[in-house]
């Protein structure tokens, strides 16, 4: 099927093939990916027939449970600090949770009620937008549009066990949201479809080498981050980000310590600390809770038995094969972009 046309999409939805043991999603194969029926149906044809991109448009992407809620946070309180100084009791972030800020261009559009209540609301957000997305870089709405109107994408990836285990986590308290029983769905069963790349946005490895192909081919337009690597160094990389996204932090910032505060602001301690994290639930119905527990690098360790990380690393061994990609990079700069580790 031709990824770059929706025609049909929806109808066709019952001849993709069917993936039903990872709760609480029903995900098909298209393109060559693991999505949620919703997605295909109704968020990725919206996508590309009522999003109007803009040249100063950032959007976040990565494969789910990857950072996606502290990259959000970061880039949000990054472009609006003029409006809302992380310093601000009255902060956005201190009284909502980053995917309210943040909204997922596909998923908001998937779960509408109304869908054209939706792409307006997404129309009428000031300049620059800040947008994510965990669609695959082959399947972003008008990939050729986007490029055009050089709009920017920042992208994360993360330890691919590390990832397994947060999305096995998170699906597990999501499937609650919904009445769905997730409880026997094991971490085993989890690592098997993940290594045969049949779970949710999978497989891991191809969303990623899209990506960092894609950041290596266009540069000036696609910003390639590693989840460790801003563990390691949240300033230096929040500095990193803000440049690319056209809002470098000037001298006399870095002078008051304001890349600082917003890294601060966005650290995994304070965001878990605000009510709206842990009592209320986002646009998605999902409790905000369910988006932040450790945020470390390494802990599929404390999770995983050592067959079971082997499974996994030879599985995205095989994945990566000729690609020139290495997840073991992440210990080290990225080649050819700033270096995050300088402060």
């Amino acid at each position: 099927m031709d990824s770059g046309r929706d025609d049909g999409l929806a109808s066709e939805l019952a001849n993709l093939p069917l993936e039903t043991r990872y709760p609480p999603f029903t995900l098909r194969q298209y393109a060559g990916f693991w999505l949620p029926e919703v997605t295909l149906a109704r968020g990725l044809p919206a996508a590309r027939d009522r999003f109007a991109p803009r040249p100063d448009d950032v959007l976040l992407a990565s494969f789910p449970k990857s950072g996606t809620t502290w990259l959000k946070a970061l880039a949000f309180a990054t472009v609006r600090r003029a409006a809302h100084p992380p310093s601000s009791h009255d902060h956005p972030l201190r009284r909502r949770s980053p995917h309210d800020c943040v909204p997922f261009l596909e998923i908001s559009l998937a779960l509408a009620d109304d869908m054209d209540a939706a792409a307006a609301d997404l129309d009428a957000l000031p300049s620059p937008r800040v947008l994510a997305t965990h669609l695959p870089f082959s399947l972003l709405p008008v990939p050729g549009r986007l490029a055009a109107a050089a709009g920017r994408i920042v992208y994360v990836c993360r330890d691919p066990k590390d990832a397994l285990v947060s999305s096995w986590l998170f699906t597990r308290k999501a499937s609650e949201n919904v009445g769905v029983d997730a409880g026997s769905f094991s971490l085993r069963e989890a690592v098997e479809l993940f290594c045969a790349g049949r779970g949710l946005s999978c497989p891991q490895w191809r969303h990623v080498v899209e990506y960092w192909e894609a950041s290596r081919n266009e540069h000036h337009r696609v910003l390639f981050l590693r989840y460790e690597q801003m563990l390691r160094d949240p300033v230096g990389s929040l500095r990193t980000m803000a440049e690319f996204m056209g809002c470098a932090f000037s001298p006399e910032e870095e002078e008051r310590g304001v890349d600082r505060a917003i890294a601060e602001l966005c650290s995994m301690e304070e965001l878990k600390n605000v009510e709206a994290n842990r009592k209320g639930r986002t646009g998605s119905g999902v409790k905000a809770d369910a988006f932040f527990r450790k945020g470390v690098a390494g802990d599929w360790s404390n999770h995983m038995t050592p067959e079971m990380g082997k499974m996994v690393d030879e599985a995205v061994k095989h994945g990566l094969r000729g690609s020139g990609f290495s997840f073991a990079d992440s210990t080290t700069p990225v080649s050819g972009q700033p270096s995050t580790l300088a402060k």
